[in-house]
């Protein structure tokens, strides 16, 4: 078969890019379609793939300003070729399941989630804005919404990071999905002796608003309880401004610097709500607990009361009942492991490969 990965830009490593990795190994023949390409940005194994990008990389400034080429993606997908192609396999966060398959292909859409600045978080980002940008916000997100209900009947099946992500697709396309867990590293991670973990807590990640590291500062800064933050974003500047002297900041880290500090943290704090969450799986491969906000990809991946504990509202008050909870909760290491081996890479590969054989076989029949 002749297989086309379409995603929606190839820019760095991140949750995303590691799905795409993993197709990359199932499918070593397939080409790579997206719309933005900045070479070397992605691993290995991907970079050896045939890399073709649409109009949009031929902008200013592409591997810096492609976000705010949205209103023109619809456009671009469509226009490539994919004539030829036997199965598209579609990666959508951002524009990348509206390209036009050709007649009798088979087009399977592994959806991190419907767009979230264009649907459930687009009074978030428009809140951001100035008022000149709200006023030509409107229509345009009014054209992306319709431009992207209509394209996912190019669809044939979906499968989705999540339950949360299930529910979105179901409320925004009215489609149904497969909940297939993105893969994990998890083998990379491991856990310390008892008498080797820190007295600091940890929160890891890019910090931006939706994610609620204002949250976790406020709280470690109250309490006077060590805090260590690894991870840059727009709002390190404004955090560092506001935090106390318990809680440091280190920026972004080199992964054998992120490792050891998931294993000898006392717990990873995870104030925000997200799609899944790498994160936390990351935390419990190190034999780490987890105190998370009780909604999205968290209640799916961390088990409250043995891999962590979950706060129900985002208040200062909420999280450091919960951080005291998790460690009155003396909670045993080798739960978290063993929690977090469903979430491995061998896992997704072979829900993965399920799911496509179902599908060209449902197709077939």
């Amino acid at each position: 078969m002749k297989i086309a990965i379409i995603h929606y830009w190839l820019v760095g490593m991140r949750g995303g890019e590691k799905v795409i990795e993993a197709l990359c190994e199932m499918f070593p023949d397939a080409d790579l379609f997206t719309h933005v390409h900045v070479p070397g940005a992605v691993s290995p194994t991907i970079e050896r793939h045939r890399i073709e990008t649409s109009f949009v990389s031929r902008f200013p400034r592409p591997a810096r300003f492609y976000k705010s080429y949205l209103p023109l993606m619809p456009m671009a997908l469509e226009q490539f070729d994919l004539r030829g192609y036997d199965l598209i396999i579609s990666s959508e966060s951002g524009p990348a399941k509206g390209v036009i398959p050709p007649a009798g292909a088979v087009h399977l859409c592994y959806c991190h989630s419907p767009m979230r600045y264009v649907w459930n978080m687009s009074h978030d980002y428009q809140e951001k804005s100035s008022r000149l940008s709200r006023l030509l916000m409107a229509p345009l997100l009014h054209y992306v919404r319709s431009w992207d209900v209509s394209s996912a009947s190019r669809v044939d099946a979906f499968a989705a990071n999540s339950k949360t992500v299930a529910k979105r697709i179901r409320s925004y396309w009215r489609r149904e999905a497969d909940v297939i867990f993105p893969p994990v590293d998890v083998e990379s991670f491991s856990p310390l002796p008892k008498d080797e973990i820190g007295e600091f807590h940890l929160m890891a990640g890019e910090l931006v608003r939706y994610k609620r590291p204002d949250l976790a500062v406020e709280a470690f800064s109250r309490s006077g309880q060590r805090l260590v933050v690894i991870g840059g974003g727009e709002m390190l500047s404004e955090l560092r401004a506001k935090a106390g002297p318990t809680v440091t900041f280190l920026g972004h880290q080199p992964f054998n610097v992120l490792r050891d500090h998931y294993a000898r943290c006392k717990s990873l704090i995870f104030p925000g709500e997200e799609d899944f969450g790498i994160v936390p799986i990351e935390a419990m491969a190190s034999g780490r607990p987890v105190v998370a906000f009780g909604r999205g990809g968290a209640t799916e991946t961390v088990v409250d009361g043995v891999t962590g504990t979950f706060f129900g509202e985002q208040t200062v008050e909420a999280l450091l009942d919960a951080v005291d909870r998790c460690e009155n909760a003396r909670l045993d290491p080798t739960h978290a492991v063993a929690r977090s081996r469903i979430f491995g890479k061998d896992v997704f590969k072979a829900s993965m490969a399920e799911f496509v054989q179902r599908s060209l076989a449902s197709a077939a029949a």
